[in-house]
């Protein structure tokens, strides 16, 4: 059985800007005898279309941008895995070693007196050179660095012996991201402006208030998928053709630093589906998971998660079972917001509906399936600041905000005299960018 989709768009006006004038009632249709017996409310065939919400859902937004991009620091894990070849440190956290010197490539990753492991391996370093060489702590037996990954767990030093060859260096990461500037526009001309349609928009029947309702709304959707999907190049000035900035969104800040996974879609079974999701817990837990998150997903993932939950027993929307914090301990708030919670492996999920991935006109024509998304409070490393782990952020300066401009210009149109055009037009701009603090935590759920 196939699914099909239903034809394009055919309403008057459909695929243009404008209004188009046979929207609104002619002549023709004033002296006819027998006038249309029309319903004063216009179907929304596609429901509700605004997509926008994730981010003031479980995010946060700030409006105190200063400059041409947000800049915050992330510390580094404390602990470090290298990675060995032919007695030689390879990778670092699985980042290459830097420089030609195979000497200086090996000090920057261990220490003479370093403990390593690997299973069920326990080896103490004794030379840093163009190799690395130690012992067996089980016996003292020369030891064997097999290649692979050797999890750096301490060091053991002899009594009377001088501190550590050197010191430990601060993991703190700069990351950034520009702004982005999403504009629209509506025009409306004075006659337009004072044609009386059938459909009550708002308590009226000015057709020009339903455009400029739906102008608003495609504005906001824009601006949400460019904070999901916008891409950061690497240009470096990373501006566009035209000096056009580009900022990094939810999509890219996850696939570069956190966890992706296409297991799920692979799933063929509801045992195979929670195999998937239980591996896919196990490697989040590895990077600090928080107990509670959201988790965003377009329809056919949110079908997976319901039949999941229904066969599989996992705690259901109890507070004995799960917990509640992002919802001020309330399982009430948490379903009026639209999630539906279960718990797994000891973490809370909260699981929500992710519109814009099931729009066929946005999201839903993307690999992305749903994320995982801590719902955490994350500790600035450089300030000591508590943010969520997503931000919308927005410029400003003084009373002067660029989270949402509005305005109309016209010639007299309305009552905006601004020109000469028989037009009123209504502008709307935004200038934000999304800041994903610590993004390794997050989960993306791909094809």
């Amino acid at each position: 059985m196939a699914i099909s989709n239903a034809t394009a768009d055919t309403a008057l006006g459909g695929l243009s800007y404008a209004n188009a004038p046979q929207k609104y009632t002619t002549l023709d249709q004033l002296v006819d005898g027998t006038r249309e017996d029309v319903r004063d409310i216009y179907a929304a065939i596609y429901g509700d279309q605004g997509l926008s919400g994730l981010v003031e859902v479980i995010g946060a937004k700030k409006t105190a941008g200063t400059a041409d991009e947000a800049v915050w620091y992330e510390e580094g894990h404390l602990g470090r895995v290298i990675t060995t070849a032919s007695d030689a440190v390879t990778h670092i956290d699985g980042a290459a070693t830097a420089g030609d010197d195979a000497a200086a490539k090996n000090a920057s990753a261990v220490r003479v007196s370093d403990v390593i492991m690997r299973a069920d391996a326990v080896v103490l370093i004794t030379t840093v050179g163009a190799t690395i060489t130690g012992v067996n702590m089980t016996d003292g037996s020369a030891a064997t660095i097999a290649d692979g990954d050797w999890s750096v767990i301490g060091n053991a030093y002899a009594q009377g012996t001088d501190q550590p060859s050197s010191p430990f260096q601060n993991r703190i990461t700069r990351r950034s991201n520009p702004y982005t500037i999403v504009k629209e526009s509506y025009h409306v001309t004075g006659s337009q402006a004072t044609n009386v349609g059938y459909v009550n928009v708002g308590g009226q029947t000015l057709w020009y208030l339903k455009g400029e309702l739906d102008a608003r709304r495609k504005f906001m959707n824009m601006r949400e998928a460019m904070m999901v999907f916008g891409k950061k190049n690497n240009l470096a000035n990373n501006t566009f053709g035209g000096g056009v900035p580009a900022s990094e969104g939810y999509v890219q800040a996850v696939s570069a630093r956190g966890t992706v996974s296409d297991t799920l879609a692979d799933a063929t079974d509801t045992e195979g589906f929670g195999s998937a999701f239980d591996a896919i817990i196990i490697a989040a837990d590895k990077q600090g998971l928080p107990a509670e998150n959201a988790l965003y997903v377009n329809r056919g993932l949110s079908i997976d998660f319901d039949n999941f939950v229904a066969t599989s027993g996992v705690g259901g929307t109890g507070p004995a079972m799960n917990s509640f914090g992002a919802f001020n301990n309330s399982a009430d708030m948490a379903i009026t917001m639209g999630f539906k919670s279960f718990t797994r492996g000891g973490y809370t999920f909260h699981k929500h509906d992710w519109k814009l991935l099931n729009d066929e006109k946005y999201g839903a024509g993307s690999t992305v399936n749903g994320a995982i998304i801590p719902l955490s409070i994350i500790v600035d490393a450089k300030t000591g600041n508590r943010h969520h782990s997503l931000e919308m952020n927005y410029k400003s300066a003084g009373s002067y905000s660029r989270e949402l401009e509005h305005w109309v210009e016209g010639g007299n149109v309305l009552g905006y005299n601004t020109g000469g055009e028989d037009l009123a037009k209504f502008h709307y701009r935004s200038e934000c960018n999304l800041c994903v603090r610590g993004a390794n935590q997050h989960v993306l759920f791909v094809d």
